[in-house]
């Protein structure tokens, strides 16, 4: 268990596709869950903010996301699909841009389909908050940042300046 480095806007493998989560490597991903556990309560005490983190983000290069949201949950391989029309805008901010905020567009609704830690097939049907969590971590696991979804080039902002801008 330890908090680890996150990787910064420009370091090259945030850009990387990761590698699916195979059954059989399951049992050896413990302690990179918890180190993804405690990068994630580390940055939240610092920056009170952060619910979610991805595999990559700390150089793990495997399709996990880390998320907690009241509870932990672990998402191996997680699939975004039922797209809904509506969207949503909002200022998305990033473990790997700490200071930086950037407007982005999301899909209000959708579905994450994933194998959970004991590998069993789960879906979740989510909406507004959870849904632009994890339309945001999966981009992470194809290597997209929030960066590369900026409304228009006017839609980044430093983390302080947020309040001045909603």
């Amino acid at each position: 268990m330890a908090v680890r480095d996150v990787l910064l806007l420009g370091d090259p493998r945030l850009y990387e596709v990761c590698e699916p989560v195979r059954r059989d490597e399951v049992a050896g991903l413990g302690p990179a869950i918890r180190d993804l556990h405690d990068t994630l309560l580390d940055f939240r005490s610092r920056y009170g903010a952060g619910r979610a983190i991805a595999a990559p983000q700390i150089g793990v290069m495997k399709r996990i996301v880390y998320m907690h949201v009241g509870e932990p949950a672990v998402f191996f391989n997680p699939v975004i699909d039922q797209l809904s029309r509506e969207t949503i805008t909002l200022w998305d901010d990033c473990m790997c841009f700490p200071d930086l905020v950037v407007r982005v567009r999301r899909h209000r609704r959708c579905r994450v389909s994933y194998w959970d830690r004991a590998w069993q097939e789960q879906t979740m049907a989510l909406e507004d908050g959870l849904s632009e969590l994890l339309q945001h971590e999966c981009d992470h696991l194809d290597g997209v940042l929030a960066v590369s979804r900026a409304i228009d080039g006017r839609s980044f902002a430093l983390r302080e300046q947020r309040t001045l801008l909603d």
